[in-house]
């Protein structure tokens, strides 16, 4: 049986204080969604724990556990670089790196856009029972998408380590690339989880979309197989998200263009999830 919606649980955070003289005043939309993600932030130790155990709760009794992650997206890089190095007759050296860096900042974007889709729906009994903020189960998404790119990231160590390449001090601009990459990866993960919680569709229709979003974007082709590149590459948000990441483990820095980009959606994004998340919170367990 669904368990029903506690009502301890579902006022939120922050929903309602006393006053001076005793009285319960219900709080604005727009402060109980800003209480809910600084309380969804300041709850991190929850989110890293349940995502962990996510992770761990997959690979339960399994020999190699979650490097069966790498394994896969070795299997894959191997498979397609096979087939493009020869089709395309591109340098190995130069082709393998690339897709494997594009390869796996994809899985960590498409991951958590995914994996939030269901992020509050899969939550429903802590949601009804329990009084914590929505946007920590957003985090918990995130986090264990965080974890399976640490562990892909071993696939193109090994790439390195086979084609002896070293990727220099443009490598530490990974860092506030995937930071910025997560900002967006965030918001993305709250949005499809505030929408698919009221629209069951709506995970169905997310991975259709991704899947001609990655063929349409320079993870397994090169941007300079296209002749115009305006199109495909330089007005394809998802490319500019990916380069952040890609750009410094091949040793180049990001382009300027790839940081306005992704600084700019991420605003914007936050903008709109914010909107989303102050009109229809209170809603999302009555939802479930």
């Amino acid at each position: 049986m669904t368990a029903a919606p506690n009502a301890e649980a579902l006022s939120r955070p922050g929903e309602s204080a006393p006053d001076q003289h005793g009285r319960i005043g219900r709080r604005s939309g727009s402060y109980l969604a800003w209480r809910d993600l600084v309380d969804g932030i300041a709850s991190w130790p929850l989110w890293l724990l349940l995502g962990w155990q996510d992770i761990r709760q997959r690979y339960r009794r399994s020999l190699l556990g979650p490097f069966w992650l790498t394994m896969s997206m070795a299997v894959l890089i191997a498979t397609l670089g096979f087939l493009f190095t020869n089709l395309w007759k591109t340098d190995p050296s130069e082709y393998l790196p690339f897709l494997t860096a594009g390869l796996i900042a994809w899985a960590f974007l498409s991951g958590a856009i995914t994996d939030g889709c269901s992020a509050f729906i899969g939550a429903e009994g802590y949601i009804k029972q329990v009084r914590l903020p929505l946007s920590a189960f957003t985090h918990r998404t995130v986090w264990r998408n965080l974890i399976i790119f640490f562990h892909n990231l071993l696939a193109y160590v090994l790439v390195l380590v086979i084609f002896r390449m070293t990727p220099g001090l443009e490598a530490l601009w990974v860092l506030p690339g995937l930071f910025l990459l997560g900002l967006n990866a965030t918001w993305l993960s709250l949005w499809c989880g505030l929408v698919s919680a009221r629209f069951r569709d709506v995970p169905q229709i997310v991975n259709a979309l991704l899947q001609p979003a990655f063929y349409i974007t320079p993870i397994i082709w090169m941007p300079d197989l296209v002749p115009d590149r305006f199109l495909l590459v330089q007005s394809n948000p998802f490319y500019h998200l990916i380069e952040l990441v890609r750009a410094p483990l091949l040793g180049a820095s990001p382009a300027l263009l790839s940081w306005q980009v992704a600084a700019t959606t991420a605003l914007g994004g936050w903008g709109v999830t914010f909107l989303f998340l102050r009109s229809f919170r209170s809603r999302v367990a009555y939802w479930l």
